[in-house]
């Protein structure tokens, strides 16, 4: 009887043991990359050449690291820059995100279909590479500016269609209470509908977070002044120096005479880690809103 209750046991417990198992894996599968890129990074040059790679370091060296922050105020500046860009882009996209789709989410607004289907016409179609950069250069004259960096990716259709999707799950009592009561309309949006919508705001807020801290593109089009290059861009733009120099002998020499040993895949792995930066560290913050607030919002009509 014992014994029986004892394999009883044993099968109770056995589905949510192999449950456990597949989820430490898959976090392992998950970990180890990015251990292994840090331990590259942390790695000599030559002992990388020699022995491959490794999870903990042959020989120790903090080469790659010295070779990217070599120019230490540049990178400081881009560091400002994209931490600039990233919190007022991240905020503004939010506010702007929230109140259309909250308006599209509301019967009364006129013409929302048409609205809608204006919205969800510009995932399917956009006007071309060309007609921007003329529009945004030669019309709007923001190039070489900050505001460029944040205006370009302020406005997200996908966005707009989960938030009003969520907006549509708050029940409409509690806003006709709201205008019983004498609320006005943005007085009910900031009071009342913000504070019951944190899982839909702080996943479409670290979604904006995560599109602004990652964004070269629009450095690359539209900034000159080395001075307004954020973080991404000048380490793209280090590395594609770095790959130039190992392929032409002649400047790869003259500069190894002058420095030493040029990194290669160090440098890389180096870059990989500052280019992570503070961003990952949202994540476990965000984390426990990502389920109500996509399955709510995800389902697009």
């Amino acid at each position: 009887m014992i014994e029986l209750q004892k394999s009883g046991f044993m099968l109770g417990q056995m589905p949510k043991l192999v449950i456990n198992l597949v989820f430490i894996v898959y976090s392992l599968l998950c970990i180890l990359p990015i251990v292994l890129v840090l331990s590259i990074s942390l790695t000599d040059e030559s002992s990388l050449m020699s022995d491959g790679y490794h999870l903990i370091p042959k020989l120790f060296s903090t080469y790659g690291y010295d070779y990217i922050i070599s120019g230490t105020s540049t990178i400081l500046n881009a560091y400002k820059v994209t931490i600039i860009v990233t919190l007022v882009g991240a905020f503004s996209s939010l506010l702007v995100t929230s109140l259309m789709g909250y308006a599209l989410s509301r019967t009364e607004l006129k013409y929302r279909g048409q609205i809608s289907f204006i919205i969800f016409f510009t995932i399917l179609f956009n006007g071309g590479l060309a007609p921007y950069y003329i529009l945004v250069t030669r019309y709007l004259h923001l190039k070489d500016t900050l505001l460029i960096l944040i205006l370009a990716l302020l406005f997200s259709p996908v966005n707009v269609l989960i938030m009003r999707n969520f907006f549509k799950e708050v029940p409409g009592s509690i806003i006709e209470s709201a205008r019983i009561d004498g609320s006005g309309e943005f007085r009910t949006f900031f009071r009342i509908v913000l504070p019951v919508s944190t899982p839909v705001l702080a996943t479409i807020g670290l979604f904006s977070s995560v599109g602004y801290w990652n964004d070269w593109f629009t450095c690359a089009l539209f900034i000159e002044n080395n001075k307004l290059y954020n973080l991404q861009y000048l380490l793209q733009a280090l590395m594609s120096n770095l790959d130039y120099l190992q392929s032409n002998a002649a400047a790869s020499k003259s500069l190894e005479n002058a420095i030493g040993v040029l990194p290669g895949e160090s440098a890389r792995m180096a870059t990989c880690i500052l280019s992570i930066g503070p961003i990952i560290l949202l994540y476990p913050l965000l984390q426990k809103y990502f389920v109500k607030g996509l399955t709510l919002g995800a389902v697009k009509s």
